[in-house]
Order: structure tokens, then C-alpha cells, then sequence
């Protein structure tokens, strides 16, 4: 990462009746997270010192209304509201009405603050679906709240971990589904999303690896045909457009061969085939990142733990991870738009 660069990053707190203002709590303490960026909270200064209070901490808070009037401090949080809410009504760790639609208004705030160049990254922590539907929103997830939000054409989800990079073909699909949607124009199309966007970080040529469907990648066809009729198909159209593309790879095989930086990306044809082995390898420090946005956004990769909500006892390791490895990425984005 550049050394004088330090991407102006905003995390936002998630839903207000989960862990997540005790892990940004955790997040802002943490001396690191201000040495790789500029970070402020878009949330609520009662809820999070309702948060510290139960993590034992006093803080210092400094209200701004533009990433500009921030001071960048260590021990010093500068936190940017969105409005006037009866934060006192929040409970923790149930589903609330109120709470979906704070969280929703710190996101909202963040694509706002993206589509205007005011910040380099946002971090997110967890929202409850279950609280954003009772406010109508439709979509299932960050990701594509930002996608739709911010119209961008598409919204890679990808995961870090260690040395693993890896994309997604499908995400939110009941498990029949995505069989029948990785087809070889839609594994084509991300082949080229993920090279596009690998290369401004840096990347040039970037190896990508696209994981097989079935077992033992179909035996030639005794086991599924998939790998003959779309995804290798899909590789050799990547090829002849000059990708750096091989496949389809054995999935049992391809995450632990990756571990080891092998490939510059994997392709996972669906949710679990890549979550599983990237949550196995090392699950705190499994960071989702998107890719296709005017910005880039990473999230943590746990919930709202309501059952752990207000307990003082949630780690704040991953949205630590989250944050720098989303501020890693901004700054590789900057220094490449700078070239």
C-alpha cells in the first residue's frame, strides 16, 4: 500500500440492535485501522456510547457533516449522523423497525458520500435482513443495495482471505438454482468483470481460475455436464479475449491450491462452494469485498449476533480485517489511477 496515501474510509454501524457498534467501537480503538486510512462512523453517538458502555470505554467524539471536518485522530471519534432518532427505543438484539431504517440511512449516507468523491471506501457492519424488509426494502443484502443504488452495470462480491481471492458466480440463490444459472455466458461475463477490475488494482494479467460444478469436474460427464457444455466452454472464450483464465478446476482441490497464491483469483460457481472454504481457512479474517462500484465497499463476513448483542464479549477482529484490507484496496486503486 502507498505509504503516504490513507484512503478517507467511512464505516458505517450496522443495525443499532446487533454487535455491530460494539465492533466499530473495538475498530476505532484500534491504532492500525488509523495508520492505513482516514476513518469516520456515519451512525448514532448515543448508540455508541450506549455500545462503549458496556465495553467499559470512554470516548471522545467529534460531530461532523462532511468527511472534510473530520479530524483523523487517533482517540478521537469523528462520527457523522443522519438524522434525529429515538435511539432509546432500540433494544437489543431484536428485530426492529426503527433499527432497519437507521442502518439503511448510514448506508444510504455512505453511496451518497461515494457518488460525490468525499470518500475513498466505506466498511460496513452487519444488517439484519429481517429488519430492512420490515421497511420495504426489497433487496437481500449490502451488495446489492449498492449495486442498485449506486447503478452500477454489476457488483462483484469477493472474498479475501489470506492469499485467496475469490469471486462468485451466484450469491443469494436457493442451492438448486445456481446449477442452472452458470451458464457460459454468465461465467464469461464475470471472467472479464473480475480481470477488468483486478487490473486497477495493480494486477496485470491476472491468473484466474474457474472452479468445476461437480464432482470430480464431472468425470467427463458420468458425474454432470457442466464442465463440457458451459464452463469449459466459458474458459476458452476468456482465452481467446487474451484472459489469463484456466479451467474448470476440480473444487475440492482449486481453494487449497489457491491458498498458496497460485492463482490471482478463483471463480466460485456459487455461495457456499467458495464461503466454506474461506470461512474454514480462517473465518474472522474472511473480508467481503465489492467490486463495480464508483467505490470500493468491504463488509465483515458474521451477522448481527442478536443473541451476543450488548454482552460486551463481540470481537471486533473482522471489521478490523474488513477496514484495512478495504483501505489496502483503495489505495492500490489510487496509486493506479495516479499512473
Amino acid at each position: 500500500m502507498s505509504e503516504t496515501f490513507r484512503p478517507v474510509t467511512a464505516i458505517t454501524m450496522g443495525d443499532p440492535a446487533g454487535i455491530g457498534p460494539e465492533i466499530v467501537v473495538g475498530t476505532m480503538l484500534d491504532k492500525g485501522i488509523h495508520e492505513c486510512c482516514r476513518p469516520f462512523v456515519i451512525g448514532s453517538q448515543a448508540i455508541m456510547e450506549k455500545a462503549a458502555k458496556v465495553l467499559g470505554k470512554e470516548l471522545k467524539y467529534n460531530q461532523i457533516s462532511d468527511p472534510s471536518e473530520a479530524k483523523y485522530e487517533y482517540g478521537v471519534i469523528d462520527i457523522m449522523e443522519t438524522g434525529d432518532y429515538d435511539t432509546d427505543s432500540i433494544e437489543w438484539g431484536k428485530v426492529q423497525k426503527l433499527a432497519g431504517q437507521m442502518a439503511i440511512d448510514w448506508i444510504m449516507k455512505s453511496i451518497e458520500l461515494g457518488m460525490a468523491g468525499k470518500i475513498d471506501a466505506v466498511s460496513t457492519s452487519p444488517i439484519h435482513k429481517g429488519a430492512i424488509k420490515l421497511i420495504g426494502i426489497k433487496e437481500p443484502g449490502h451488495t446489492e443495495i449498492y449495486q442498485h443504488a449506486t447503478n452500477s452495470p454489476y457488483a462483484l462480491t469477493m472474498f479475501s482471505c489470506h492469499k485467496l481471492r475469490v469471486f462468485f458466480v451466484s450469491r443469494h440463490m436457493s442451492l438448486v438454482d445456481p446449477c442452472h444459472y452458470a451458464t457460459k455466458d454468465v461465467i464469461l461475463d464475470n471472467v472479464i468483470n473480475i480481470d477488468k477490475e483486478l487490473r486497477k488494482v495493480g494486477i496485470e494479467n491476472p491468473l484466474i481460475a474457474v472452479a468445476g460444478l461437480n464432482p470430480h469436474n464431472g468425470d467427463n460427464g458420468l458425474f454432470g455436464t457442466e464442465e463440457i457444455t458451459d464452463i469449459g466452454p466459458a474458459v476458452e472464450a476468456a482465452k481467446e479475449r487474451g484472459i489469463n483464465c484456466v479451467g474448470p478446476c476440480p473444487a475440492d482441490s482449486v481453494f487449497h491450491i489457491g491458498k498458496s497464491g497460485k492463482y490471482d483469483a478463483i471463480l466460485s460457481l456459487y455461495h457456499d462452494q467458495g464461503h466454506i472454504a474461506c470461512k474454514t481457512l480462517d473465518f474472522e479474517k474472511s473480508v467481503t469485498l465489492t467490486f463495480g462500484l464508483p467505490f470500493i465497499r468491504s463488509s465483515v463476513d458474521h451477522g448481527t449476533a442478536f443473541d451476543i448483542a450488548g454482552k460486551g464479549i463481540a470481537g471486533s477482529i473482522s471489521l478490523i480485517e474488513s477496514t484495512k484490507v478495504v483501505a489496502e484496496y483503495a489505495a492500490k486503486q489510487h496509486e493506479r489511477s495516479e499512473k
